[in-house]
């Protein structure tokens, strides 16, 4: 099992942001589409190649999000209709999350079995996330869930300050 750091830059026009490992160093770097129509964001490694690429439908009543990780369609993340807490669903083969998707402090599983979780760090400059990765295949997949639903809640933190 390893960890890894995500931490966004608070004033980053583009979306743009990495993700560390234990001891500081570069493992992936995240670039969001800025003025570009379907929202996406890419996530590359340190050698510069795509690993995953994740697509906002462009006309849907709620957010829905493609996830492509490693060349392969792998799951939908889509916002559900609810009333108080905003709930998600992931519609992949096995994979199932539990836990606060809202507050950032859910675990992660595969068939049943664990694959890693994810927590929020508090009290620290813009967003920053705890990943462990308990199976180091799924960790490209882990990363796409966590900057997935964080698109999401900044899509929906946007269109609530825009309506007041």
């Amino acid at each position: 099992m390893h960890t890894l750091y995500m931490k966004q830059k608070v004033f980053s026009l583009r979306g743009r942001f990495t993700i560390k490992d234990a001891d500081g160093h570069d493992q992936y770097f995240i670039e969001g589409s800025f003025m570009k129509f379907p929202k996406s964001f890419e996530i590359k490694d340190t050698n510069g190649q795509t690993v995953t690429t994740i697509t906002k439908k462009t006309f849907s009543f709620l957010p829905k999000f493609f996830v492509e990780v490693d060349g392969a369609d792998m799951m939908t993340i889509s916002k559900e209709f609810s009333f108080f807490k905003p709930k998600y669903s992931i519609d992949a083969a096995g994979i199932d999350v539990q836990g606060d998707w809202w507050d950032m402090d859910f675990d992660v599983t595969k068939n049943g079995q664990s694959i890693g979780s994810v927590q929020k760090k508090w009290f620290t400059w813009g967003d920053s996330y705890e990943i462990r990765v308990e199976e180091p295949e799924m960790e490209h997949l882990l990363i796409s869930i966590v900057v997935a639903i964080d698109c999401a809640k900044a899509d929906q933190a946007a269109a609530s300050s825009a309506a007041t």
